[in-house]
């Protein structure tokens, strides 16, 4: 008899309040409720409210199962504040560590990883150079490549230059043609020399711009420049607008001249200025 008081208790409990009843479907339906508006604000760019709205997901529902999505979109907001990087930074590893992360998140993480890193390292920090060097080392070719394009833009060449075996690598065995010249551009900016040590077949066919700055008085070049000229046109597109202005103010356009070189074949242009003289050739 008792027994069955307790079975219409429990009925009737669950009928008017089924979800406190359960104890999960109030949980979920708030845990869901706060991703949901977090995910709209990081639309409309209002990181700190989101952020507000995923640490308490995070905080009230540790066991919930948009637990680590809430992880990867905290460090994506902390990320785009200022001072917040370092914080972004343990986020994602967080959220890296976690067996119930989201694949296709993951690579998106380790993407932020290396930015954050890279953008402290810039500012000081060195131990980060760590991080940068162990992304060269992933088993994701994407997030290995992206390190080593990434760390071609660094000021310290000599942690740049751990980078090079990740691009030489990367040159020789994709096939995508864009991919190969985006990295041969980063093995410039590292190593101007570094192409010429690649394999025969890596530049078999390959016409090559060669640059020589020789300084007033000098008969050794300053500068000694070999590039492949299909990568021209894209060195040229990198440079800021103001410096292509400048030259053309001084009589130089740089467009015009590879231009007229690569009609010409192996015509030389030589140009002298205070006692400097450049020379510019096609081979």
């Amino acid at each position: 008899m008792t027994l069955t008081i307790f079975m219409i208790a429990v009925l009737m409990i669950t009928a008017s309040n089924p979800a406190r009843a359960l104890g999960l479907q109030s949980r979920n339906s708030e845990d869901t409720r706060l991703l949901q508006e977090a995910k709209v604000l990081i639309f409309d760019k209002k990181w700190a409210e989101a952020e507000e709205k995923l640490f308490t997901l995070i905080k009230k529902y540790p066991g919930s199962s948009y637990y680590s999505q809430a992880l990867f979109y905290l460090g994506k907001c902390q990320a785009e504040q200022e001072g917040k990087e370092k914080q972004a930074l343990k986020t994602f590893e967080e959220f890296l560590k976690r067996h119930d992360r989201v694949p296709g998140l993951a690579e998106e993480a380790e993407i932020a990883v290396i930015d954050l890193a890279f953008k402290l390292f810039n500012r000081g920090e060195k131990d980060y150079s760590r991080i940068l060097l162990d992304k060269l080392s992933s088993p994701s070719r994407v997030v290995k490549y992206y390190a080593a394009m990434k760390m071609s833009y660094l000021q310290d060449k000599t942690l740049a230059s751990k980078a090079l075996p990740v691009l030489t690598g990367l040159i020789q065995t994709e096939k995508d043609p864009e991919l190969v010249d985006r990295a041969k551009i980063a093995v410039l900016r590292i190593s101007p020399d570094a192409l010429k040590d690649l394999p025969p077949g890596s530049r078999e066919g390959v016409r090559l711009l060669k640059i020589r700055i020789y300084e007033k008085g000098k008969k050794v070049p300053a500068v000694s420049i070999n590039l492949p000229l299909s990568l021209a046109d894209l060195a040229l597109q990198a440079l800021p607008e103001e410096e292509k202005a400048k030259m053309r103010e001084k009589g130089y356009d740089l467009n015009r001249i590879i231009s007229d070189l690569a009609r010409a074949k192996e015509k030389l242009v030589r140009i002298e200025e205070d006692g400097n003289i450049i020379e510019i050739w096609i081979e």
